[in-house]
């Protein structure tokens, strides 16, 4: 297991300093993959690393596979995807981004965060929760702000007491600006309170 982050956001408010001082400092355990785990949000809706319903890591034992490839896929069609039902647009998606990997050969690593998410954003079906999860799990960025993310939604509402019904990204974002160009570490530690919440 590797830290997200080894620094604390840049500015902690009062309430966020609470949350830290709960629960233990947030790991990911990245597979540094961005093909496998890209081709994860879009099955599951949720980065494989997060999930509780494990749908994509079943995906893949019913294949026989246990990583991802484009040299691969074909075995996940061929032993997995009927069982998943899914959705016609997310399959044409599955589809153009191999397509979209076959002719590409950057190392996203290598990329700033506004070229990941430009090269990313060019593939039909790839939204930008897709995008932020992808910086902030698989590549480990720093400052990351997943805005439309569901779970940080919930946990933002009941902790900072936003409105939900008035212009809750505004409000989201606002919040986040305390924490400066440590988004991340900040929205990792949100999320982990929140599942805390959840199982005690």
């Amino acid at each position: 297991m590797t830290t997200v982050n080894e620094n604390k956001p840049d500015t902690v408010d009062p309430i966020l300093e609470k949350v830290m001082l709960q629960v233990p400092k947030p790991v990911v355990d990245s597979t540094g993959d961005v093909f496998h785990d890209l081709m994860s949000c879009i099955i599951e809706q949720q980065i494989h690393y997060r999930s509780t319903k494990k749908i994509f890591a079943k995906a893949l034992e019913r294949a026989g596979i246990t990583h991802l490839t484009p040299e691969n896929f074909h075995l996940l069609e061929k032993h997995a995807l009927s069982q998943i039902k899914l959705a016609t647009g997310k399959y044409e998606t599955m589809l153009q981004f191999i397509t979209y990997w076959q002719h590409n050969t950057l190392d996203f690593n290598q990329l700033t965060d506004e070229e990941v998410a430009s090269e990313l954003a060019s593939i039909k079906g790839i939204g930008k929760w897709t995008i932020d999860m992808i910086l902030m799990y698989t590549l480990k960025r720093d400052n990351v702000f997943p805005a439309d993310d569901f779970h940080l939604k919930q946990i933002m509402v009941s902790l900072y007491d936003l409105d939900p019904k008035v212009k809750l990204k505004a409000q989201m974002l606002e919040v986040a600006e305390k924490w400066g160009h440590q988004k991340s570490i900040a929205v990792l530690y949100l999320l982990a309170y929140k599942y805390r919440k959840s199982i005690v």
